[in-house]
């Protein structure tokens, strides 16, 4: 079983895995600690991770990056829009007004969801894990911003299940990073909780948690965050100033060409790195746009100077984290900066005369993310002993709910869960209905969610079901925010309480098998149970006996904007389509490099090492088939089937196959050769004891294999080498098994073995 955790960052991902001696982060198959979340369309296969990223240059426009940001999102969201704008590919609005992200491959136009496509990414990763660890690759842990709605958790999960993984959790990223860093504090204070407050300033956003640490536990006492403020907002300053440059110095509008586009913003972010470790730093592009080179030059007072606003706002989630956790700057122990965007000075000085103390990085930022899901993914994993340590994570929004006939109110503000709420928990309602009713869930105050929103969740349909009585029944249903952060109805259940009088009883107590009762918890439609408490005696005589009848409630939700599980299994056999494609156009590409990688050896060895054990008319022949078979590769066979570079090989491979075996047996001979000679040596002084009949015997087999040997090397040495031999040295080897059978079935009832006879034992066999 594997105990994965994965970090699906908006521009790298992270693997992290638990082995015995500890958490690893899993190479990719560049050898990199991070690869990038980018899938790219070519002509006729998918590129994925570092080969997509690689490939965007020559296929801008069908290359989908940046996917985190669009998921459980919809189209005319005006944040959405804004991220389209930026990014190169064609999009449009969705039946069920998602996105639909329209590529070019395979000379047709597709159109995928960002769920499909992260499911890609998810199967990437999955493949990069499966060959690091040598196993398959089921359970997880999976890291996500805490600003995550309802509807992105679900579609997260229904991206892994597209890409066969089944995650054991969603964990907050600053959850994951906390997890990392207390489960190996040694130094906490007995006197009370230790308060840290975390810092994740990522590729595309600000989160900021503080977590309560103390021996054993820790709980997380707010979440706040900024959607959009991360890394790249920077890099977007840099880019706005040095186009407005370039445009002003050398009449050029960068805006205008996609690949000028991508190619400054690579360059504004390794200036951007350049800038966190140097006061100054150089801009050169070759070649940009219109043949033209560029360069430019900015000082980091310029740059900081530039950002300002940007800086101011890192400190509103802050500020709002430690008022949700009611902390003051003054209680916060340590402060925790991590995240890809985190190391440029400005923001470390920002956060310091914030806190008043100076951030630590005594954590890794790019990989404690991914590093905390793997250790979550061992303490719900059997495989793995871990120390016992609770986790206690919010949710940081508050989720209500009512129903169609009348509102639900737990409390004076109507909120289910409010916000704070530890995850997982459960609320029991109880309902008075007489029929078939709609609760519908969603978030009570839109200003906590990220801006657009919606706040509406998914409404679930409880029913159908008929009460007994003309009344009102009692119905109870049980709601769970589950470990994911998901709202689920785990149950619902008629209850029906009646006295009937006409019944003389004697004072029992029947109760439910412990069996039954596990049965309707577990949810089986239609099944009724009766629980009889005592009877009381009435005035009359008689008995009063009050029974109750339970019955499970059929339960069916809808999640506003999720996939439907019709759409799931369709998604799932793309998905199976597009990966078999992918392993089909690899072999194909292997069989390639396998011919044209034969082609070149083999004409190299042809006049080198096969030079002598070729003629001059199978030289002559080999050189033609090799040049055809080149000229081949680079026209009509630049783009085949695998059967047809197969086929070429199998051409080559039968002319050049006896020469190969000439080379070969020559020196293969040359040892099957003294192995003859060493064995007629060894079995004539084995004879020095045997009796003159069977001494005679064996010499005479040596001196016929010797003389046979003798033979048949001068027939071979007087022949060229660029024919058969009449010798192959499977034939010598045939002739000492021969040999060895004959003279030992002599010696056998009389001597030992020569071997044996070599150590000095006079014993015989």
């Amino acid at each position: 079983m594997s105990v994965v955790g994965f970090d699906i960052g908006n521009e790298n991902c992270v693997i992290a895995a638990v082995k015995q001696r500890g958490v690893d982060v899993l190479l990719n198959d560049e050898s990199k600690r991070e690869t990038p979340a980018v899938v790219c369309f070519g002509e006729k296969q998918r590129f994925l991770g570092s080969a997509g990223a690689a490939s965007a240059m020559m296929h801008p426009q069908t290359t989908v990056s940046q996917v985190k940001r669009l998921i459980g999102r919809k189209f005319r969201e005006p944040d959405v829009q804004k991220e389209l704008r930026l990014l190169p590919f064609e999009t449009s609005e969705g039946q069920d007004g998602g996105i639909l992200i329209h590529l070019k491959y395979l000379g047709e136009t597709h159109r995928f969801t960002p769920v499909q496509i992260m499911a890609m990414l998810f199967a990437h990763l999955k493949y990069i894990t499966e060959t690091n660890l040598g196993v398959s690759v089921l359970d997880c842990v999976i890291g996500i911003p805490s600003y995550f709605t309802d509807l992105q958790r679900r579609v997260y999960l229904d991206a892994a299940a597209i890409a066969g993984l089944k995650p054991l959790r969603l964990m907050h990223d600053c959850t994951a990073t906390a997890l990392g860093y207390g489960i190996y504090k040694t130094d906490l204070s007995n006197a009370g909780p230790t308060y840290v407050a975390f810092v994740d300033i990522g590729h595309c956003d600000t989160q900021v948690s503080i977590v309560s640490f103390e021996a054993g536990h820790m709980r997380i006492l707010s979440h706040a965050f900024d959607c959009s403020l991360g890394g790249r907002n920077f890099d977007e300053i840099l880019f706005s100033h040095f186009a407005a440059h370039f445009k002003e110095q050398y009449n050029i509008d960068v805006y205008s060409n996609v690949r000028a586009c991508i190619r400054l913003r690579a360059a504004c972010e390794k200036l951007k790195k350049v800038l966190s470790a140097n006061a100054e730093a150089p801009l050169n592009i070759e070649c940009l746009m219109d043949e033209k080179d560029v360069k430019g030059f900015i000082r980091r007072e310029e740059f900081e100077k530039l950002a300002s606003q940007l800086l101011e706002r890192i400190n509103i989630p802050c500020i709002k984290a430690l008022a949700d956790a009611g902390l003051t700057v003054e209680k916060i122990h340590a402060v925790e900066l991590v995240g890809s965007g985190s190391r440029i000075p400005a923001i470390t000085r920002q956060l310091a005369s914030l806190f008043r103390r100076e951030p630590g990085r005594t954590i890794n930022a790019s990989e404690c993310v991914a590093r905390g899901c793997a250790l979550q993914c061992a303490m719900l994993s059997p495989v793995f002993r871990v120390r016992d340590y609770e986790v206690q994570d919010c949710i940081p929004f508050s989720i209500g709910c009512s129903s169609n006939e009348s509102p639900i109110s737990q409390g004076s503000d109507g909120v289910l869960f409010p916000r704070g709420q530890p995850i997982p928990s459960v609320k029991v309602l109880q309902l008075q209905r007489s029929s078939l009713f709609h609760l519908e869930v969603f978030y009570v105050n839109p200003n906590e969610l990220p801006s657009d929103v919606s706040s509406k969740i998914s409404c679930f349909t409880i029913g159908p079901f008929q009460s007994s009585h003309i009344e009102r029944a009692r119905v109870k249903v049980k709601v769970q925010l589950n470990l994911h952060g998901i709202v689920t109805v785990e149950s619902a259940m008629l209850i029906e309480e009646h006295i009937d009088d006409s019944i003389t009883r004697k004072d029992t107590h029947s109760e439910m098998s412990t069996k039954e009762a596990q049965h309707v918890a577990n949810g089986s439609e239609d099944s009724t149970s009766v629980q009889s408490k005592p009877s009381h005696a009435s005035t009359d005589g008689k008995t009063n006996d009050k029974a109750t009848r339970r019955l499970e409630i059929p339960i069916c939700e809808n999640i506003y904007g999720a996939m439907t599980k019709a759409e799931l299994i369709e998604a799932q056999d793309k998905e199976l389509k597009l990966a078999q494609h992918d392993r089909t156009m690899e072999q194909t590409k292997e069989k390639k490099n396998a011919l044209e990688s034969y082609v070149y050896e083999m004409r190299n060895k042809l006049f080198n090492t096969y030079r002598s054990f070729a003629s001059d008319k199978e030289k002559e022949g080999i050189s033609m088939s090799l040049q055809e078979t080149e000229e081949w590769l680079y026209e009509d066979g630049e783009d085949e089937m695998e059967g047809a570079y197969t086929s070429k090989l199998e051409d080559l491979q039968k002319l050049v196959d006896p020469v190969e075996s000439r080379y070969k047996d020559e020196e293969a001979r040359a040892q099957a050769s003294s192995e003859l000679l060493n064995c007629i040596v060894a079995y004539r002084m084995s004879t020095k004891s045997l009796p003159n009949e069977d001494r005679e015997l064996i010499i005479n087999e040596c001196n016929k294999a010797e003389e046979w040997l003798r033979e048949k090397t001068q027939q071979q040495d007087s022949l060229p080498k660029n024919i058969d031999p009449p010798l192959w040295s499977s034939e010598i080897k045939s002739r000492t098994e021969d040999l060895n059978m004959k003279c030992k079935h002599i010696m056998t009832p009389k001597a030992s073995h020569p071997d044996s006879e070599n150590k000095g034992s006079d014993q015989q066999v």
